[in-house]
């Protein structure tokens, strides 16, 4: 049976990139799959962007509103332009790669366990726990309890131990208040471990 992988860690965890590595992995070895990823994240637009500085475009870019399964099988059965499909069979998927997953509604992250289960499609969703005031993104908070595999990729603090937090920033300086979704150009993120983000927080972990 095919099974869904949740592989989560703080920013700069190395995400996309292991995202893009896994992807260049079935294709060195002749296989199909499809990339996807969250509209929400307007970051690279619908791109999966590495600070390597590798990128690639997106297969499907998933609106709030989306049937990601409908979706996914229609691209996994060839929803091309007319003039492609009369020439071109397509390879059976074997993988979907999605980026950003936390930004999913657990709807949508039920529909990634349906392509596992159902579709016999493995999926390997990659995220981030946490939001800046410490609490779960609805689709990361689903991810961890339907997921089949967990697997924390790690990055440190500026400290040097493991960070577990994302701290935003905004002009330089640590906010600990705001939307959970805050993606512009005058925000930043930095991750922290625990110790640190209490330290910035004055104690406290995100409000109730």
């Amino acid at each position: 049976m095919a099974k869904l992988y949740f592989r989560h860690g703080a920013m700069n965890s190395g995400k996309s990139t292991a995202l893009l590595q896994a992807a260049f992995n079935y294709e060195e070895r002749g296989q199909r799959v499809l990339l996807a990823k969250a509209q929400v994240d307007t970051k690279g637009d619908a791109h999966v962007v590495s600070r390597l500085g590798i990128s690639r475009q997106v297969d499907l870019l998933v609106s709030p509103e989306d049937d990601v399964r409908s979706r996914f099988q229609q691209l996994a059965a060839g929803a091309e332009p007319e003039a492609l499909m009369d020439t071109v069979t397509l390879p059976p998927v074997s993988c979907l790669l999605v980026d950003e997953a936390q930004f999913l509604s657990p709807a949508q992250v039920e529909d990634l366990l349906r392509i596992a289960v159902l579709d016999g499609v493995p999926v390997l969703a990659y995220g981030i726990r946490t939001d800046f005031r410490t609490r779960s993104f609805p689709g990361s908070a689903r991810l961890l309890e339907l997921a089949h595999s967990l697997e924390e990729l790690k990055t440190i603090c500026r400290c040097g131990r493991k960070a577990m937090f994302n701290a935003r920033k905004v002009d330089g300086r640590f906010v600990f208040a705001g939307d959970q979704v805050a993606i512009d150009g005058e925000v930043n993120y930095e991750s922290l471990c625990a110790a640190c983000y209490l330290r910035f927080s004055d104690g406290a972990l995100g409000p109730a």
